[in-house]
């Protein structure tokens, strides 16, 4: 059999241990202080890198926090002017809400004084003295020269179609020189009317 001694050391002889052998330096290459400083040289040229872009990226994040101030100012105005118009349309609103409330009210009882002078007017021999509205009920106070009078009066109220209810409350005859009268109260309920 044959061997090859790769190492290119002797084999060592039985009973001796091999000698330890430093490694040598040669002058072949690149030198260990050039390599050092090349590495301490990269070191610090990273460093600086990392730090120009750390500082560039600061004051990047400051530019835009100026520019957020500046636009938050701005938008503050404008909310602002914004708010006091929002709340001079809310006035407004309010104004023609109650313009428009007292528009459907004022209606409401010059549709009925117009009813209650054509059913009078229509029916013979009777005279209103006085109207009085409360709530959904009307009570009526007049004169007429017979009981056949009020109770026409009664009937034409009630088919106007603005009374569900039409009641006679009181009436009294009166007897002066010239002629009977009978003086009466009638108690009439509103039907409800939807407002448009």
């Amino acid at each position: 059999m044959i061997r090859i001694n790769l190492l290119g050391s002797s084999k060592p002889k039985k009973g001796k241990r091999p000698a330890m052998s430093m490694p040598t330096l040669t002058m072949e290459g690149p030198s260990v202080l050039v390599i050092g400083l090349a590495l301490i040289a990269l070191s610090l040229a990273g460093s600086y890198y990392w730090y120009w872009r750390v500082t560039r990226q600061h004051d990047d994040i400051q530019t835009q926090l100026q520019a957020a101030d500046r636009r938050i100012k701005e938008l503050s105005v404008v909310k602002t002017k914004y708010e006091e118009k929002d709340k001079q349309a809310k006035q407004l609103k309010k104004r023609f809400d109650v313009i428009d409330q007292l528009r459907s009210n004022q209606s409401g009882p010059v549709s009925l004084l117009a009813m209650l002078g054509d059913t009078v007017s229509k029916t013979d021999a009777v005279w209103l003295s006085t109207m009085k509205e409360t709530g959904n009920t009307v009570e009526l106070e007049g004169m007429a020269l017979s009981n056949v009078a009020v109770a026409n009066l009664m009937t034409n109220l009630r088919k106007s179609g603005h009374f569900k209810n039409v009641e006679l409350k009181e009436t009294l005859q009166e007897d002066t020189k010239l002629m009977q009268t009978f003086t009466f109260t009638l108690v009439c309920e509103k039907t409800s009317v939807k407002k448009a």
